[in-house]
This record gives structure tokens, C-alpha cells and sequence, in this order.
């Protein structure tokens, strides 16, 4: 019997089969071959198709449940579209497969071309795409390659907890306080070599011995979570300047210009906390965490806004239902149902922080507070202590960050994972796969 090779067959018949009854494989083999015979005339007789190798060997996945069986029938066939057509719709005359009734229903008939053109084009763009990046450098590339690469093996650790700092630490006046390594790297790389990473939101000893002896300007993101670490570090160690990065940017994405026009622009403490206090400020960082949200969404808003006008008066009741986590003298409910809103922009927020290891710290109008990497989320919320409504991470939820949570009254904790069963807190723990 001739067989058709997967490299001369043109099409494939994709039949769905569903069965009133148990059966095994050859049954339905032979009610294929039994039921057409004679239906199609000489030249379209499956046997005489398979046996001159226009039609290949038929696949056959049965699967058993609950006393009925449910499968595929997959068939390679390298006669031409009409008459492929006609061998599919034969087989949706069967009736019966052994002793039970039986359903046929051709799924598809896939033409084996087409996803051979789809890989031929997916390849020819990724061959196009390497010949692009391999092709030689002009001189001037080349120089500012070999500069940037010299700078970032610059980096040393610094006093005995480690810091990652630049080589001029130790003998420069004045030095540049950032949050990680990361950040550290990117001033490296353009020429600023006085400056130090805390390694996270927790201020080791070093930076405040250092922070005594040098002029220190502390340069942090340009976000809510820049707001919460100079209020932090301030009130540890001894801040002379605070630079900020661009609104929405953090220190490690930015580029040379907008590096040192943030460290021109730096201000003194004193005037720091001056215009903290300021209702202008206030408005500045509100206005900052609206745009924020409008660049993390603005390939949603269209989507999300068709979703969110469904709800108009249950969102107005849900946010007055809302605790207000500033207020200590309320009593925080054991449990909340997360409302049609929340459930949307939640997924919406999810998706941004899938493959970042980043969470986001989140407030009771549901605006990001800030960013942390999922190794300071435990640390973060402790030192915030209250005035977190959710937060959602890329990781695993623990039973650390569970009880961490509990003690600032945070209602919802989503992330990819958990150890920590649903209902064993006050706290409502949910994966991403659970929010609708």
C-alpha cells in the first residue's frame, strides 16, 4: 500500500469525530473504508486512493470519556482541491462506527502550501535581520562601543556592604546616590564615575557614613516611587541635592543629555521639602501619575473604555463601598469582591509587568503608586506601612509578603503564583489567571 510522504502531500483533512459509545481505532478505520465504498465511483475508492498513494495513511486519536469517545481523523492527500474536497465531505456520510451512532464533521482543509510560504517568509525576515545587524560598523560606532564598554567594567563594590559604585568614589568631593546597579551602569556608561547604588530601598550602613562625609546628590526616578525614596533616605542619612529623572523615566533608561540636565536642575533638600509641602507640587505629581498611566495603557484605552462604560453606576456605588486606608479609626473589611473596573485595569497592569520581575505598588483610586523589582516588595510595603490599596507583581506570592500586607491593610495581592491559599487571609490573594 503506497504512502504519502509529508513532503508530497498538498492537503490535509482535519475531521472532528464524536461517538455515542466506546470504540477503539481499527473500528473507526474500518467504518471509513466500509461507509465510502462504492460512493465516489472507481477513481475517488479510498482503498484504490491509499493503494496508488494519492491518498496517505490515516491518523486516527481516539480519546475515552464518560462512556463516549471523541476524537480526530487527520488525512494527507495529494490529490488536487476539488477532489481533496469531495474525499472530506464523504466522510461526513458516516453514520455509525461499530455498534454506536457516531457524528463525522470535517473541521478544515488545510492547504500544506501556505504553511510552507508563512515559514519561508518567518525565515526569509530573520535571515534579512541578522544580515542587517552583522554588517560592519562605521569608525565612529566602533570608538563609542569600545568607550561605553571600557566605562561599565569601571564598576567596583564599595565599603563593606558590597555597593556598586563607580572608581571615583573614593576621592571625589561630591557623589551621586542612585537606587541600583542598573542606574549605576547607565552613568557609567556616560562618563559620570563619582556615583554609588543603594542595591534597593533598604539604606545600608555605608550610605549613611559616606553620606556624612561627602556633599551627596541623591538621584531618583520620576515617578511616585522617586517621591517615597528621598522621603526614606532623607530622613536617614544626611541628602544635600535631589535630582530627578524625566517624568515617568528611570535613571537606568535615560539617555547622556537628559542625565545631565537633571543634574543641573537639582535642587537643595531644604527646597525639596519646601516644595513638597506646596499644593503646585501636589498637582505636578498627580499630573505625573496620569501620564504615567496614559503611556502604560495607550495601546488599551480604546479596549478598556469600551469595557469600563458598561459599568458607569456600579463603578460610582463600588468606589464609595471603597475603605479609605487612610483613615486608621475605619475597620478594614476581611474581604472584598474586586469590582468590574478593578478587574480590567488589574489584567491591563498584569500584562505590562509580565517578564519585568517588577510589582506595582497601587493606591485606592487605582493609581500606580510606584514600581519595585519583586526582591523589595516585602521591604517596600513594610516601610510604607499604610496607604496601599493593591499591589501586583511578576512572581511568586509568599506567606512573608502575605503578613507584610496584613499589617498595612492592603486589600488585593495578584501575581503569576502563589504559596499562600486563598481564603487563609484577610487579604485577597488571586493569580492572573483568575482575574476575569
Amino acid at each position: 500500500m503506497g504512502k504519502i510522504s509529508p513532503v508530497s502531500a498538498k492537503y490535509i483533512i482535519h475531521t472532528n469525530i464524536q461517538i455515542e459509545g466506546v470504540v477503539e481505532r481499527p473500528d473507526v478505520i474500518g467504518a471509513i473504508f466500509g461507509q465510502t465504498e462504492g460512493l465516489l465511483g472507481a477513481e475517488l475508492e479510498l482503498r484504490e486512493l491509499q493503494r496508488s498513494g494519492r491518498i496517505g495513511r490515516i491518523e486516527v486519536n481516539v480519546d475515552t470519556k464518560g462512556g463516549k469517545a471523541e476524537g480526530m481523523i487527520i488525512i494527507p492527500s495529494s490529490l488536487d482541491k476539488a477532489e481533496t474536497a469531495i474525499v472530506g465531505a464523504a466522510l461526513e456520510t458516516i453514520q455509525r462506527i461499530g455498534p454506536c451512532n457516531a457524528k463525522v464533521r470535517v473541521e478544515k482543509i488545510e492547504d500544506v502550501r501556505i504553511s510552507k510560504r508563512g515559514y519561508v517568509i518567518e525565515r526569509a525576515k530573520e535571515l534579512l535581520k541578522n544580515l542587517t545587524e552583522n554588517v560592519l560598523p562605521d569608525s565612529q560606532e566602533i570608538t563609542e562601543e569600545v568607550a561605553a564598554s571600557v566605562r561599565m567594567m569601571e564598576i567596583i563594590e564599595y565599603g563593606r556592604d558590597r555597593l556598586p559604585a563607580g572608581p571615583a568614589v573614593e576621592e571625589s568631593e561630591e557623589i551621586i546616590l542612585v537606587e541600583g546597579r542598573a542606574d549605576v551602569l547607565n552613568l557609567l556608561k556616560h562618563g559620570i564615575k563619582n556615583v554609588i547604588g543603594m542595591n534597593g530601598t533598604n539604606i545600608p550602613p555605608s550610605i549613611k557614613e559616606i553620606g556624612e562625609k561627602k556633599v551627596m546628590t541623591l538621584f531618583v526616578d520620576g515617578d511616585r516611587g522617586g517621591d517615597l525614596i528621598i522621603k526614606e533616605i532623607s530622613e536617614i542619612t544626611d541628602v544635600d541635592y535631589i535630582a530627578r529623572a524625566p517624568d515617568g523615566k528611570e535613571v537606568e533608561e535615560i539617555t547622556k543629555k537628559e542625565i545631565h540636565k537633571a543634574l543641573r536642575g537639582r535642587v537643595a533638600i531644604e527646597q525639596e521639602k519646601l516644595d513638597s509641602t506646596k499644593p503646585e507640587r501636589a498637582e505636578r505629581t498627580e499630573n505625573r501619575e496620569r501620564s504615567e498611566e496614559r503611556r502604560s495603557y495607550q495601546n488599551n484605552q480604546n479596549g478598556y473604555q469600551r469595557r469600563t462604560d458598561r459599568f458607569p453606576a456600579e463603578r460610582t456605588n463600588e468606589r464609595q463601598e471603597r475603605p479609605n486606608f487612610f483613615d486608621r479609626k475605619k475597620p478594614v473589611q476581611k474581604k472584598q469582591i474586586m469590582t468590574a473596573e478593578e478587574s480590567v485595569k488589574f489584567k491591563l497592569m498584569l500584562e505590562d509587568l509580565v517578564g519585568t520581575r517588577g510589582a506595582y505598588i497601587i493606591d485606592q483610586n487605582l493609581n500606580i503608586l510606584g514600581k519595585v523589582p519583586v526582591t523589595e516588595l516585602a521591604s517596600t510595603i513594610k516601610s510604607l506601612n499604610t496607604g496601599v490599596y493593591a499591589v501586583l507583581m511578576d512572581g511568586k506570592i509568599s506567606a512573608e509578603l502575605v503578613k507584610y500586607a496584613e499589617k498595612s491593610n492592603i486589600t488585593h495581592i495578584i501575581g503569576m503564583e502563589t504559596e499562600v491559599k486563598a481564603g487563609t487571609s484577610k487579604v485577597n490573594i488571586l493569580i492572573q489567571s483568575e482575574i476575569q
